[in-house]
């Protein structure tokens, strides 16, 4: 997927979206131009549901095809905001990037794409693809030398509970299921779902 200029789509959705703009020179300059600018008008509905809408979007580096097929499988559910996340999360691209083997999602899904990483023992090359509980991925023996991997710490603090990540062996299990927390993330899925119902 093709990203535009990373600081203009920041301004724009917020600072979380890519980690380039998670720095205290970002945070400055928005804080100036916040000041320098004169009152904007209120934003509607629509144009609230787009933002949101668009900080998915970039956040997972999808499409807008790949955003209304999670929309479309979530929405059958009982609980569509719990299982969006769920299917968003345990793309094998982000469980890369939550075990800290990359840095940011878009280097996880190179890394997939590449072929460095097995799921269960087979080699795949689909960051997309959806993993399940108790599925076992790592990087493989051949891919263990490359330089991508040479930055990797030796613990990963920040790893969510739902992943046990072994960063000696360069593993990482799939122990449950991601848990939706309301206050834990930037993310307005509701606000999501509404654009699409329209």
């Amino acid at each position: 997927m093709k990203i535009g200029p990373k600081y203009k789509i920041c301004k724009r959705l917020g600072s979380g979206v890519f980690e380039k703009c998670q720095t205290q020179k970002f945070q400055l300059a928005e804080a100036r131009a916040r000041k320098g600018s004169s009152r904007r008008r209120g934003m509607s509905d629509y144009g609230k549901q787009l933002i949101e809408k668009q900080k998915v979007r970039f956040s997972y580096g999808i499409t807008e095809k790949q955003l209304r097929k999670y929309v479309a499988l979530a929405t059958g559910s009982q609980d569509a905001v719990s299982t969006m996340h769920k299917d968003l999360e345990m793309r094998l691209d982000n469980v890369i990037y939550r075990a800290g083997f990359a840095s940011t999602r878009r280097m996880a899904r190179q890394i997939v794409s590449h072929g460095h990483i097995s799921v269960n023992g087979r080699r795949l090359k689909v960051p997309s693809y959806a993993t399940k509980v108790g599925d076992e991925i790592a990087v493989r023996d051949g891919s263990k030398s490359k330089t991508v991997f040479a930055n990797v710490t030796k613990s990963n603090d920040s790893a969510p509970k739902w992943l046990t990540a072994d960063m000696k062996k360069l593993t990482v299990k799939v122990k449950s299921e991601p848990v939706f927390e309301a206050g834990a993330t930037m993310f307005d899925y509701p606000a999501v779902f509404e654009l699409y119902s329209r």
